[in-house]
């Protein structure tokens, strides 16, 4: 038996090799790439099932990935062993009344969004059963009274657009051994999940970021809507356009200029921001840029000005980063009506092994064409410290939070007080010491706690023998500066 940990290592090496198939759309390379992956989980699963033989904790078996079946989902599986078991498998097969139970459809989809970032950012849909979507393509507007004339019909009908659900096929194959059929119907529903889970990801990965609309989503990294030409059914790409750093200031002007506003200029709230970039780039760029140094001496990494979700992709090009907003880009994904396990003549690799195959379809598009930017960030600068003089905080328009004096009793401060420095140290052989910081705009608020509990600026602070810390925060509408003091008692 091969320890467990190899072979999911090979597992996630096989996984990368699928998602380089799908995205060169080779049928061969991706048949190969396809099998090797899904022997690899077989074995894997076969190997958790040895090793848990004699579990028969439900919380254990939950935690590797075995889910406790319903009837319907046990029925299912006992009927598709039953027919990969037999001389004529694919006669059993297509002579087999049993469909995909939801529930099973609906433990994939808990999966995906659980193990996949990408997934869980968007809007992703159960569309099992289902032939069209509609969208809502239309911008938020406000209601208007009157009568429901014509043209008020006109104007909601035509807010809706049918996306198809049917016309973009993915195909999962399933090599299954004897060694598979053995273990009966909770470890093959753990083996089609996680082969279903894996393959769905890697193949919808590629299609929304990249894909061109042509047999496959249309991606992210594409334009859409009024005025696009769209040629022999590919949608255009994107121009790029350039961050060169996080700082405030440009992070949010990038915010205000691309996604904060609708296809006709209307102003919109982005309460997030999604952010894709290549694994490579994420190391290179976006952790310095977006990494800082905390004052007890650890590091802090993804600190961004404005909440941004961070997913890394192999998809995405070197160089670049696709950045929007997430619930503005809808896929769906399920099963035809007649989702069933099919056995499959096409790929045999092993003899031992019959391949079975499982059709999801699926399709997925962004929901306008400026949720979505296609960014250069091959420029992007390392984050940096900047202390702003008074002159360019005021350029800037930016809140004064400075204080212009803080005392703590007759105790002298190290370093001296400055406006612009956040941490001192001071030392006292007194009990008590009244704590003062005088805030530079009168409009600000001062909150004062020591050890974590309030007290009134320019009241007295009991001290703890040893360091005790004294915070200061001062605010000035959303912006905000701490000041940090330990002062410690003899």
């Amino acid at each position: 038996m091969k320890n467990l940990d190899i072979l999911k290592q090979k597992r996630d090496e096989f996984k990368v090799k699928l998602g380089e198939a799908i995205a060169a759309n080779d049928p061969e390379q991706l048949a190969a790439a396809f099998d090797v992956f899904a022997n690899t989980m077989q074995e894997l699963v076969v190997s958790e099932a040895s090793g848990l033989a004699q579990a028969n904790d439900v919380s254990v078996l939950s935690q590797r990935g075995v889910r406790q079946l319903t009837t319907e989902e046990s029925n299912f599986y006992q009927h598709v062993l039953s027919a990969m078991r037999s001389e004529s498998p694919k006669q059993a097969l297509t002579t087999m009344d049993d469909v995909f139970p939801k529930t099973v459809l609906d433990a994939i989809f808990d999966d995906l969004t659980l193990n996949h970032p990408l997934l869980d950012a968007i809007d992703f849909q159960n569309t099992s059963l289902v032939s069209e979507w509609l969208l809502n393509e239309h911008e938020a507007q406000l209601a208007q009274w009157g009568a429901l004339n014509a043209e008020i019909v006109k104007e909601l009908s035509s807010s809706f657009a049918k996306l198809s659900m049917n016309l973009v096929k993915l195909t999962a194959f399933l090599p299954v051994g004897k060694a598979m059929l053995d273990l009966g119907p909770v470890w093959l529903d753990r083996y089609v999940r996680a082969v279903l889970a894996d393959a769905a990801a890697l193949g919808l990965e590629e299609g929304l970021i990249n894909g061109t609309g042509k047999d496959m989503p249309i991606g992210m990294t594409r334009q859409v809507g009024e005025g696009v030409v769209v040629t022999g059914g590919v949608y255009p790409m994107k121009e790029l356009v350039t961050l060169t750093d996080l700082r405030p200031e440009t992070y949010g002007a990038f915010i205000a200029q691309y996604l904060a506003k609708t296809v006709k200029g209307n102003p919109r709230v982005v309460n997030e921001v999604l952010m894709i970039v290549n694994p490579s780039d994420y190391l290179r760029r976006i952790m310095p840029a977006s990494t800082m140094l905390t004052p007890n001496g650890t590091f802090v990494r993804d600190v961004f000005p404005f909440p941004t979700r961070v997913v890394q992709s192999v998809r995405v090009a070197e160089g670049e980063a696709v950045m929007g907003i997430g619930k503005r880009y809808f896929a769906g994904l399920g099963m035809a009506k007649n989702g069933k396990i099919e056995y499959s003549d096409e790929y045999h690799f092993l003899e031992d092994e019959r391949v079975y195959l499982i059709k999801l379809y699926a399709n997925g598009l962004p929901m306008d064409n400026v949720s979505f930017v296609r960014v250069n960030i091959s420029g992007l600068k390392p984050l940096a410290y900047r202390v702003l003089t008074e002159e360019a905080t005021d350029a800037l328009n930016v809140p004064d939070t400075r204080l212009t004096a803080l005392t703590i009793g007759a105790a002298a401060l190290s370093p001296a007080f400055n406006a612009n420095t956040p941490f001192y140290t001071a030392n006292t052989t007194n009990n008590t010491n009244v704590v003062t910081a005088t805030e530079a705009d009168a409009g600000a608020v001062v909150v004062v706690k020591v050890n974590g509990t309030e007290i009134a600026n320019g009241s007295a602070a009991t001290w703890n023998v040893g360091d005790n810390v004294v915070q200061i925060t001062v605010t000035n509408g959303a912006a905000q500066r701490n000041y940090i003091v330990v002062v410690t008692k003899a």
